[in-house]
């Protein structure tokens, strides 16, 4: 029997717009990233895509390099989309990032127009698409002209191979040097895509979130549960088979007693708002409009479920926010946004 999505899933979430633009995103969007290579069944793939979904979940996010290995997160996911998306295209939107190493050689990654564009076409091969909705610079080149880069995005919009374009982990100060290059090429910045979460705010230290504010431009922030570090995953310890034993992107380093005892705390004050503590995690990078959407990863699909549920309380009191601060900037934990990752990182 093949599966048909809910037919309430539109009645269950919230749709920001996306800065000044027409498009309208999910307040929560599911993002590929870790979960969907080849170390994980395709079934379950196929049951956290369906779940976000019928959860009101439009948005899907990848990169060309989400595996592993590189490019299986999107050949997952185009299967999905014929098995089980097929005739909803229309009701999605679908992106997908190029910057890091893809292939051998001179042109496999950063952002020159011919690794950029060669990219794409490889990733629309592999999801089995003729468009994608967003296209990102995943990160900043410091030795290709932006103009280059800025010049391949808007090429690809013109080519009808993406409808909008974006950028990744961008500081705040080349982002306004990339928003006016767009803009005299009539291809407008639609978003950028930051790293944000409680225990990483180098956006609002950086000013990009006042940057974006005031350029009309969208936001979608990765990690806003901290690599899960903001989920219960780890009140007890770190568990066999989580993120921090994997070797993936969260160093056990970063689980210090202390910070799990500040993670606790968190919990606490999520159990008096009647949240899980994802969900207030969510709540909070989404609390005063400033960001447009918040990406999740989950390695089930209960896991969707229990993050969709944060659009149920948006709101914090001022007492909450000041309770919530004493304990997230006593992890003291910046996960992300190292000073180099911001500034542009070295190439070697």
């Amino acid at each position: 029997m093949s599966w048909a999505p809910s037919e309430n899933r539109y009645e269950t979430m919230v749709y920001n717009r996306c800065g000044k633009s027409g498009l309208k995103l999910p307040a929560i969007s599911l993002g590929l990233w870790h979960n969907f290579g080849e170390d994980n069944t395709h079934a379950n793939k196929r049951a956290i895509c369906r779940q976000a979904f019928d959860s009101g979940i439009t948005h899907f996010d990848l990169a060309n390099n989400y595996g592993p290995p590189k490019g299986s997160a999107e050949e997952a996911f185009g299967k999905i989309l014929k098995e089980d998306f097929n005739g909803y295209r229309d009701e999605l939107i679908i992106s997908s990032k190029a910057g890091y190493d893809m292939w051998p050689g001179p042109y496999g990654e950063w952002g020159s127009r011919k690794y950029l564009i060669a990219s794409l076409d490889q990733s629309l091969k592999r999801m089995g698409l003729d468009y994608v909705d967003i296209f990102y610079s995943h990160r900043f080149d410091p030795d290709t002209p932006l103009e280059e880069t800025m010049g391949a995005l808007d090429q690809i919009v013109r080519q009808g191979k993406a409808l909008y374009i974006g950028i990744s982990s961008y500081n705040s100060h080349r982002t306004k040097e990339a928003i006016a290059i767009l803009k005299e090429l009539g291809t407008p910045l639609l978003i950028h895509q930051p790293s944000y979460s409680m225990l990483n705010r180098w956006v609002e230290e950086d000013g990009l979130l006042d940057t974006l504010e005031e350029n009309g431009i969208g936001s979608i922030v990765f990690s806003p549960l901290a690599q899960g570090m903001l989920t219960t995953k780890y009140l007890n310890g770190i568990p066999q088979g989580s993120r921090a034993t994997q070797g993936k992107s969260l160093p056990q380093t970063f689980l210090s007693e202390s910070t799990l005892a500040s993670i606790k705390a968190l919990n606490d004050i999520a159990a008096d708002r009647g949240q899980t503590l994802a969900q207030m995690a969510l709540a909070w990078v989404l609390r005063n409009g400033r960001v447009t959407s918040a990406l999740i990863g989950a390695s089930r699909p209960e896991q969707v479920t229990d993050c969709a549920g944060a659009i149920g309380n948006l709101t914090f009191t001022e007492a909450e926010l000041i309770e919530i601060d004493k304990f997230a900037q006593d992890a003291n934990i910046n996960i992300w946004a190292q000073s180099a990752e911001r500034e542009g990182p070295t190439r070697k």
